[in-house]
């Protein structure tokens, strides 16, 4: 069965440097209908404006999971990371026993997109951690790329979940299939462009729930990015 989750539903928030949709419950939106979907806990569609960011903040018991689209991110943690996240880039943060971080875009002029997802661990008060790593768009072109895995396999990023997420690139005319195995549940979020799930109709900013079903056929209707979430 798949269920979409219109782009035009998510709550929104605008604070003049940041631009945010969120498919889930988060922070003052409140959707008692959509708090989470099995550990899947938030998806943020996050726009920063030049030279502007959020401060330094605190995480705990959670994966965080930041995938760049376009711009570039200035990233600061309490573990003593420093780095700068750009197009194409995956981040995994463990927050675990609890860190603080800042996200600043360092550019001048070029707003920064983002992703930022949260999941929910498979246990509370695990060693916060820190990973990043760039798939770009070639590596992704017409099949799934696996990015963050349970067991960190095909040189994914490792997610304290049993939860697989893979990002897709397909050009208008292009077919992919999604198989889960039985009892597992699924999210698709389109990061950009169109697409058809077994002919629903898909465009940039909608999700779609995927439950008692094994396999759905994706066809691109336009130049398209998106990511699969497999799912307990």
């Amino acid at each position: 069965m798949l269920t979409r989750r219109p782009a035009a539903e998510r709550g929104y928030a605008h604070h003049g440097w940041l631009e945010s949709w969120h498919t889930f419950s988060f922070a003052d939106y409140v959707d008692p209908v959509h708090v989470h979907f099995s550990v899947l806990r938030v998806i943020n569609d996050d726009r920063i404006a030049p030279e502007a960011g959020f401060g330094t903040h605190p995480h705990r018991d959670m994966e965080i999971i930041t995938c760049l689209l376009s711009g570039a991110l200035e990233h600061r943690d309490s573990m003593g990371n420093g780095s700068v996240i750009r197009a194409g880039d995956v981040q995994r943060m463990t927050a675990g026993t609890g860190i603080t971080h800042s996200e600043f875009n360092p550019s001048s002029d070029e707003p920064t997109h983002l992703l930022q997802i949260w999941i929910l661990p498979e246990r509370k008060n695990l060693v916060p951690e820190y990973e990043q790593k760039a798939f770009p768009r070639e590596q992704r072109r017409g099949r799934w790329c696996t990015v963050a895995s349970p067991d960190g396999r095909d040189g994914s990023l490792t997610i304290h979940q049993d939860v697989t997420l893979a990002l897709t690139a397909l050009e208008a005319g292009e077919t992919l299939l999604l198989q889960l195995a039985p009892g597992r549940c699924a999210w698709i979020q389109v990061a950009e462009g169109e697409v058809e799930v077994d002919g629903m109709v898909l465009a940039t900013g909608d999700g779609l729930k995927v439950v008692q079903q094994t396999e759905a056929l994706l066809r691109a209707r336009t130049r398209v990015d998106l990511l699969f979430f497999d799912l307990p």
